[in-house]
């Protein structure tokens, strides 16, 4: 954790998926840089996003030591605020995943870190 995504870090421990938002200009940042990409402004505020989004793109990732594993689906999520998100898709087998499929963020703690992740969701792209 840096001073540039303890903001993030803090969010999720708070069960909130936090976004770095321009303080000059507004424009939404993800991954969090210490310079705005888009007026290039160096003061951040915070926003909370919906939470809610689609799948872009996907891959199964297996530990290289455990190849009979299951593995665990990596997604990246386009928000509805616009950025884009990596993390993974809970209770969802591989082949059921398509690109636009909607999902919500779900907060997991994982060795005592908390976590944002993604569950498939029943509600149309």
């Amino acid at each position: 954790m840096s001073k540039d995504d303890a903001f993030f870090w803090e969010g999720a421990q708070e069960g909130r998926l936090l976004l770095r938002s321009c303080a000059s200009c507004g424009e939404i940042a993800h991954p969090p840089l210490p310079m705005c990409p888009h007026c290039h402004g160096l003061e951040w505020g915070t926003v909370e996003a919906s939470g809610r989004g689609t799948v872009y793109a996907w891959l199964c990732s297996k530990h290289p030591n455990q190849a009979d594993d299951k593995g665990r689906i990596v997604v990246l999520v386009d928000l509805e605020e616009g950025v884009r998100l990596v993390s993974n898709l809970l209770d969802t087998e591989i082949d059921e995943v398509t690109a636009g499929a909607p999902v919500a963020v779900t907060f997991v703690e994982v060795d005592g870190q908390i976590l944002p992740q993604f569950r498939m969701t029943g509600d149309s792209a």
